[in-house]
């Protein structure tokens, strides 16, 4: 008898963040750049991001320690949805004739539907211990936005969400998530702001993009006179800290099946969720232990940031207002075309896996959304979970692999992350099913 799923209990829910700036300081030597202050173009410091974050998480984006406690009262929140079960894909593999042996760790089964409510819980009480009132935000496809307003209302701070327009519009139900939990909601860009008046001015008919959807979230907190921060949902170190749970708990359940992966895959849009996975798989591969280890992220070929875009400094937003990260980007004025995978619609990446990238220790490769589709109905039909497109595109990357085993005789164990489910994308799925998408 097959195992399908490996459990672990509540005492193995990891009680500390993996911090990866220890282990690059410790293996390699050197750290990614910093960011920058627009204004000076020196590192920014502690007292620039202070009106944007709390103390702590700025502690923390800067943070050498290799270990950061998880906040005992969100580790109780935690017990809700985790650990999150790692699945063994046995249907996956037949499906393909592989010899690969396929394990994916499942972060969908919170109210969310995805992994963001990893960090969206830490990040909310970090500014509810802060005495913060409100905390305004951006969200792509909707999962980042209902993950803070859930974890708002867990801490009794109110929640203001600037939505990308054309996830706003195809998938309306993670709208009323963010309103049955308390949250005001714009479809960006709005007029609501300055910056999204002159947006809809100079372009009416603008599809939106993360890069507005940010600079209306800072207008917001620029504009509370102290009483409100800013939360984001990937990109910076300690959001990425916080995903790291995912991977800690990977590690074990593989411990117990008795197998260690030999490639790692992720989709990318901000990279919160590849890092989440790989992580702590990377210690490994920096300390020589595991020298051939893999690590594959996946985008869109629409907002291909990786695998075409430049690495340097420039802004998180269109705006222009946050320091300025070295990172690979398009361009902050970047306007990705509106596909189905929102949450993938970044003009950057999260510096730390920029730098991991430049340093030759992952690679990227970009996909259609067509063919991610493809792969995401044939994945449901085997494995019984519909997946976020977001998702999809790294098991398109987990199929291409397993079947250059196939081609070779040779079995390789990969592992990927399932960062959420699709039961709120299925207008994606029925654009796609009926031949709209192209």
């Amino acid at each position: 008898m097959n195992n399908y799923k490996i459990n672990l209990p509540e005492k193995d829910i990891p009680k500390n963040y993996l911090n990866i700036m220890y282990y690059l300081q410790k293996y390699l030597g050197k750290l990614p750049d910093p960011p920058l202050h627009p204004g000076t173009k020196q590192p920014a410091g502690p007292e620039d991001l202070a009106p944007i974050f709390p103390m702590e998480l700025i502690k923390q984006e800067v943070s050498l320690d290799e270990f950061i406690p998880v906040p005992d009262e969100v580790y109780e929140l935690y017990k809700q949805y985790r650990p999150s079960p790692l699945y063994r894909a046995y249907n996956l593999e037949k499906f393909l004739g592989t010899p690969a042996k396929i394990y994916y760790k499942y972060e969908g089964g919170n109210a969310t539907g995805s992994h963001k409510l990893n960090t969206a819980l830490t990040q909310a009480y970090y500014n509810k211990q802060a005495g913060v009132k409100k905390i305004y935000t951006e969200t792509g496809a909707g999962q980042w936005g209902s993950a803070l307003a859930i974890a708002c209302n867990h801490f009794g701070l109110e929640c203001e969400v600037f939505m990308v327009k054309t996830s706003y519009e195809s998938k309306p139900y993670r709208k009323v998530i963010m309103n049955m939990f308390g949250a005001k909601v714009h479809a960006s860009p709005s007029a609501e702001t300055d910056f999204g008046r002159k947006v809809l001015t100079e372009h009416p008919d603008s599809s939106g993009s993360l890069g507005i959807a940010i600079s209306e979230a800072l207008e917001g907190v620029i504009k509370s006179g102290g009483t409100a921060k800013y939360a984001l949902g990937s990109v910076l170190n300690h959001v990425l800290l916080h995903q790291t749970i995912i991977g800690l708990e990977a590690k074990k359940q593989l411990e117990i099946a008795g197998d260690y992966p030999d490639i790692i895959i992720g989709c990318c849009g901000g990279g919160s969720n590849f890092a989440g996975i790989a992580f702590p798989f990377l210690v490994d591969k920096l300390s020589g232990q595991k020298k051939d280890l893999e690590f594959i992220g996946v985008e869109p070929t629409s907002c291909p940031s990786l695998t075409k875009g430049e690495y340097k400094y420039d802004f998180g937003d269109t705006a222009q207002m946050t320091p300025l990260l070295k990172m690979y980007t398009l361009g902050a004025d970047f306007m990705p075309s509106p596909i189905h995978a929102g949450g993938l619609r970044y003009h950057g990446m999260a510096p730390l896996v920029s730098f991991i990238y430049h340093e030759g220790l992952m690679k990227a490769v970009a996909y259609e959304q067509t063919e991610v589709f493809k792969v995401g109905v044939d994945f449901a039909r085997v494995e019984g979970i519909i997946p976020a497109p977001e998702s999809a595109h790294a098991i398109k990357a987990v199929v291409v692999e397993a079947l250059k085993c196939k081609e070779s005789g040779k079995s390789k164990t990969i592992l990927f992350n399932l960062s959420g489910h699709g039961f709120l994308d299925l207008k994606g799925y029925e654009d796609y099913l009926s031949g709209k998408i192209n």
